[in-house]
């Protein structure tokens, strides 16, 4: 029961992102303002001031500050109904420079990679010297992965049609991300012997999991 709990947890929130991503560019593409469209730009803020506020100590903080947030945005509403293709650029660019900076940062000295932790995590300790080795270029690879990411989203967004670049956003990323994955997946097992078992999202949680012990 369980784990067909999670199999339909997964499936609605796959369906939600690709409906959001349908909407989107449904909306890009229509290439005039409209009220979808500002809903739809505003929707990531305000589930990240709703999270935040539930998680705030006092209830009547949270409450207070939701809505701030709720009355902010009605106030900008116009605004934003006139630069929706500027604001999904915004969220997207932010997104990756955010996964950019956090594999990066682990880079700099005193830090340990984070894919040499994740790869430690789901070999339960310190890994042979020729894995940690590896694991430091794949963190290496992530973070030019995120920069070309980045450089990409902002060329098509000033260069080309706004469908153009909606099209490479919500229906391109995703796969790009998968088939980064698979191919450093084929590079490990071609390259490395002794490998741990599991996968990536075993050492995502596995590392969630010690975070927030």
């Amino acid at each position: 029961m369980r784990k067909a709990f999670k199999v339909l947890r997964g499936l609605v929130i796959a369906l939600i992102i690709v409906s959001f991503a349908v909407l989107v560019h449904y909306v890009n593409t229509r290439g005039h303002p409209s009220l979808l469209g500002a809903v739809l730009a505003l929707a990531p803020l305000l589930l990240i001031a709703f999270v935040f506020s539930i998680n705030l100590d006092s209830r009547l903080l949270g409450v207070s500050f939701l809505l701030l947030v709720l009355i902010a945005s009605w106030w900008v509403l116009p605004l934003i109904k006139q630069h929706t293709g500027l604001i999904f650029w915004l969220q997207d660019i932010g997104l990756m420079l955010m996964l950019l900076i956090t594999f990066a940062r682990t880079l700099l000295a005193g830090r340990k990679p984070l894919c040499v932790g994740f790869a430690e995590i789901m070999n339960g300790g310190p890994l042979p010297a020729e894995h940690e080795r590896y694991t430091y270029h794949v963190t290496i690879a992530w973070v030019i992965f995120f920069g070309l990411m980045i450089v990409i989203s902002t060329l098509l967004f000033l260069l080309a049609p706004l469908a153009t670049w909606s099209f490479f956003v919500n229906f391109l990323t995703l796969p790009l991300v998968a088939l980064m994955f698979i191919a450093e997946y084929l590079v490990r097992r071609s390259l490395l012997t002794d490998l741990p078992t599991g996968n990536v999202l075993d050492a995502v949680r596995a590392y969630m999991d010690s975070r927030q012990a």
